[in-house]
């Protein structure tokens, strides 16, 4: 059946429930775990789970400001009714471009224009026709004509004088004539200058019928919009002023205007962009019954996020206007989620600073990266703000989560839940059950054959691996998938109609097989002897610990030698590791946690006057880590007592001041390395390793090393104590205290605890 919950994450998904339940500010979610556990598609499974009752979200629009284009102004309508008010407005422009049109050519409009203009003429003509016989009466003639006007003088008998009648008068005559002539002219180009005002006046007059008129026809249209949209008072708002534009320049949409376009080489109207100022640019459009979006931006820039203004380059100009502002993820999140990597947010440029202002201030502001940084100086627009509704996901490491949280003041106000996913979930009936019912989504989830029920039990036993616990399934969903999609390839090859152990068991072996190169290498200088490690035999002050590589992909584990020497000093236990620099920190505590394991335990009332050297034969590299305590301790005790340690046997652990056994990480690699080895050097037919007992939970072993214990050929020894294992390497006891403090008499502790005592009295007795 499939999987109707989520597998072992009840505490992250307790947190994802209350944050996506608490609609404050500052409640958003940041869910964090390690990568490839499954956190994107939890979190998105489970918000679509509640977001399809969540309140639907709206359409947001820019329309033009009339009064400053600069400013465009934020519609918030229900959903769809965005489309519908762009739809609408089309439709009433292409209307327009018929009905004002038809106006104009009306019996109407030609009535009263021409009634006007014919006003104008009436008094400009009776003007003229005045000033004419003024002019008459003191005998100048003016006569008009198409270039413009001339005055002459006329005798008494109202004839023009002829140039030789004119010659024949007096000075005085002629300089009257003159007089007269100056004054009408100056009268005439006041006239002149009157009728240029009447004419403006007239024109004036004619606009005013043009709007009146196209009002009028307009009127109906729009009232038809307003009883649409008259829920909204900022679409009515609007409509007024778009009514009051259209009827401001209802000469674009005349057929003169359109052959003029022509002529300049564009085709029509629509291709100019004439009327691109009365469009609908629709930022964000949802439909009815969709719930509240979900929104995950993989690439989260600058411009992805919280949208841009595009240009146009036209004649060498960039242009710009409310139609090429764009949404970003958050427009389109608005009013639901908003899934973000935040690691990816955080290596974005300007990214997280803008979120949070944006979260911060409650709203989405579209300002362009390149004017506020000066990058460019070409005029740009400020849209209104639209209101921020969203809650806010982010999907990203628990280190990452823990910076933030301690350097930036900011992230704890705006992101005060987090969902911490967890490793691994109790291996169980139960838990098993639910483990299988995954196994199965994921198969039919991604066309996959199906799987049988070995092969399905193969499958928990590998999370078990993964988890590093024979009590735990891991809930990294990331291996299980591909675990899954690798052998339904290798079956499909084999032309099988569903999945065996068989294709698990391979896919896992193919797996490892193409990453184990550098162990393979390491294991063939083991082989031949190039690295030296003794897996048969006793020797003394010498043992073979366990160390783990990780490759970051593969890890394995493999042997190395270890060797002590103890002398007479007040040097203590030297790690030569540390002197070369070649030790960590975790390290450097293990070997002084064998300090002073030697002083509690044997040298209580006398001076701990040795010198012992510990170093990690053949190893070049840095040694981190105390899982090698305990095998450093076993091969000083060796040196100091003088008594071999069985060569065939492996030691992994930590110790404590007090001589307990810790458990120690990679333990399953460790013991899997050691027996590889074994059977390569000796064939593993009487070899060991030895653990700590608390380790034997975490035990996920192949089965080649399961058959080997079984058979006997390979031992794996628990132990509680640091004498349990001397007694398993030695074949000796490692001896008690008595009741007077002593140890037993040629137990390992007696002779450890003898040879210190015989150090400290050959000290003394230099110093005297």
């Amino acid at each position: 059946e499939d999987l109707d919950e989520i597998i072992g994450q009840s505490r992250a998904l307790k947190a994802i429930s209350l944050g996506i339940g608490i609609k404050k500010g500052g409640y958003n979610l940041y869910a964090m775990g390690k990568p490839g556990s499954g956190k994107h598609s939890v979190v998105e499974r489970f918000i679509q789970s509640h977001a399809k009752d969540e309140k639907k979200a709206g359409d947001w629009c820019y329309v033009n400001n009339f009064e400053d284009p600069q400013k465009p102004i934020s519609l918030k309508l229900p959903p769809s009714v965005g489309v519908q008010l762009k739809n609408d407005m089309e439709e009433l422009v292409e209307e327009l471009q018929s009905i004002i049109p038809s106006v104009f050519e009306s019996e109407e409009y030609r009535e009263k224009k021409q009634s006007i203009i014919n006003k104008l003429n009436e008094i400009k003509e009776q003007a003229f026709e005045a000033l004419k016989e003024k002019a008459k009466q003191e005998l100048i003639a003016i006569r008009y004509t198409a270039s413009g006007y001339t005055l002459s003088p006329m005798s008494k008998e109202n004839k023009i004088l002829e140039k030789q009648e004119y010659q024949a008068l007096s000075k005085k005559e002629k300089k009257q004539i003159q007089e007269k002539i100056k004054k009408f002219t100056t009268q005439i180009e006041n006239t002149a200058q009157e009728m240029v005002i009447k004419t403006r006046e007239q024109q004036k007059e004619i606009r005013e019928l043009e709007r009146a008129m196209t009002k009028k026809a307009v009127d109906n249209s729009i009232n038809e919009l307003r009883k649409r949209y008259q829920k909204y008072d900022k679409v009515l708002d609007y409509l007024q002023s778009l009514e009051e534009d259209i009827v401001k320049n209802s000469q674009d949409f005349l057929p003169a205007t359109q052959s003029n376009l022509f002529f300049m080489g564009i085709r029509s109207a629509k291709d100019s962009g004439i009327f691109n100022k009365y469009h609908v640019n629709v930022l964000v459009s949802h439909k009815n019954g969709e719930g509240a979006p979900i929104v995950y931006e993989n690439n989260p820039t600058y411009a992805n996020l919280f949208g841009e203004i595009e240009y146009i380059a036209q004649m060498g100009t960039l242009l710009t206007d409310f139609n090429l502002i764009k949404a970003g993820a958050l427009h389109k999140a608005n009013g639901g989620y908003l899934i973000l990597d935040a690691s990816k947010v955080l290596m974005q440029p300007f990214v997280w600073e803008g979120l949070k202002r944006m979260l911060k201030s409650g709203e989405i502001r579209i300002e362009s990266l390149a004017q506020s940084l000066s990058l460019i100086s070409t005029l740009t627009l400020e849209p209104q703000t639209i209101t921020l509704d969203a809650k806010i996901v982010l999907i990203g490491s628990r280190l990452l989560y823990y910076l933030l949280y301690n350097y930036d003041p900011e992230f704890k106000e705006l992101f005060k839940i987090n969902a911490d996913f967890e490793n691994d979930t109790p291996r169980n009936d139960e838990n098993s059950l639910l483990y299988a019912k995954m196994i199965g989504m994921i198969a039919r989830d991604n066309a996959l054959l199906p799987l049988d029920k070995k092969a399905v039990g193969k499958v928990i036993e590998y999370s078990s691996r993964l988890a590093e616990d024979s009590q735990k399934l891991s809930t990294h969903l990331g291996s299980l998938n591909d675990l899954l999609q690798e052998a339904d390839f290798i079956a499909s090859q084999k032309k099988r109609k569903k999945i065996t152990k068989a294709e698990i068991v391979q896919a896992i072996t193919e797996k490892i097989e193409r990453s184990d190169r550098i162990k393979d290498q390491l294991y063939e200088a083991i082989q031949r002897g190039t690295i030296l490690i003794q897996t048969e035999g006793k020797a003394v002050g010498q043992i073979n610990g366990v160390a783990v590589l990780d490759l970051g992909n593969f890890s394995f584990g493999h042997p190395l030698r270890i060797t002590a020497l103890t002398r007479l000093g007040k040097g203590g236990v030297v790690n030569i590791e540390r002197e070369a620099k070649l030790s960590g920190p975790a390290h450097d505590k293990g070997i002084m946690i064998l300090s002073s394991y030697l002083a509690a335990t044997y040298a209580k009332d006398f001076p701990l006057s040795i010198t012992a050297t510990l170093v990690f034969e053949q190893s070049y590299g840095i040694v981190e880590g105390d899982s090698a305590s305990c095998a450093e301790l076993f091969a000083l005790l060796s040196s100091l007592s003088e008594t071999a340690l069985d060569q065939s046997i492996a030691v992994t652990g930590s110790v404590n001041q007090h001589g307990q056994v810790q458990a120690v990480g990679g333990i399953n690699e460790k013991i899997e390395g050691f027996f590889d080895v074994c059977t390569l050097v000796s064939s593993a037919k009487n070899n060991g390793i030895i653990i700590p007992s608390s380790n034997v939970k975490h035990l996920m072993l192949k089965e080649e090393v399961l058959e080997a214990v079984k058979s006997g050929t390979f031992k794996i020894y628990a132990i509680k104590s640091i004498d349990e294992g001397m007694e398993i390497l030695t074949g000796k006891a490692s001896g008690k205290k008595d009741k007077n403090g002593k140890f037993q008499k040629g137990t390992i502790n007696y002779l450890v605890e003898e040879k210190l005592r015989l150090l400290a009295n050959k000290s003394k007795r230099k110093k005297i």
